[in-house]
């Protein structure tokens, strides 16, 4: 078999990191794409947990943002707690980088608000660090269509791989004779 292309997303190596999905944040997001951003951010959580892929969450200062949505919380299941953090980039915070080296991560699925803040600078400290980044388009979100728009441009010239969520599963599962594309097709159709 020959080497896999270095855009192609492995299941090894790999964890999903859900940034600021938060109460009071998420309702000031785009509202034409909320409802959108939301199911791709749960068809991914699903998806790694599935798999048995690692998932870190964060909340941007809970206390005044409120904490991980319901809806969320509900599919991250118990446990995966979220990591209370006040910089913007989710690298910046001891817990953070803790959990991503304790797992091995060499790839991380980014996917949460707001794509031109705390999404688009995790990504830049990421790369930085020499990990591949690869960010569901459709599962962040901003204020604006504007930030979103400019957001993913930067975050592509930067060196990230921006992909359909449905890709990034699809990359996961790489075939479909097994139970768990069975399970996870539904989620999608």
């Amino acid at each position: 078999m020959s080497a896999t292309h270095p855009m192609v997303l492995p299941r090894q190596g790999t964890t999903l990191l859900i940034v600021d999905v938060q109460e009071r944040l998420f309702p000031a997001m785009d509202a034409d794409h909320r409802e959108e951003v939301m199911r791709n951010i749960k068809i991914l959580v699903t998806t790694a947990r599935r798999l048995g892929l690692p998932v870190v969450a964060t909340e941007q200062y809970p206390k005044g943002l409120g904490h991980t949505l319901p809806e969320l919380r509900d599919t991250l299941g118990p446990e995966v707690q979220p990591v209370p953090k006040v910089n913007f980039s989710c690298w910046r915070v001891e817990e953070v980088r803790a959990r991503l080296k304790a797992t091995g991560t060499r790839q991380v699925i980014l996917a949460g608000i707001e794509a031109h803040v705390c999404v688009l600078l995790s990504a830049l400290d990421l790369l930085g660090e020499g990990m591949a980044v690869h960010v569901g388009a459709d599962a962040v979100t901003s204020r604006t269509q504007a930030n979103w728009r400019l957001s993913t441009e930067q975050l592509r010239q930067a060196g990230a791989v921006v992909s359909a969520t449905e890709t990034l599963v699809f990359q996961l599962l790489g075939k479909a004779d097994t139970e768990e594309f069975r399970e996870i097709a539904r989620l999608i159709r």
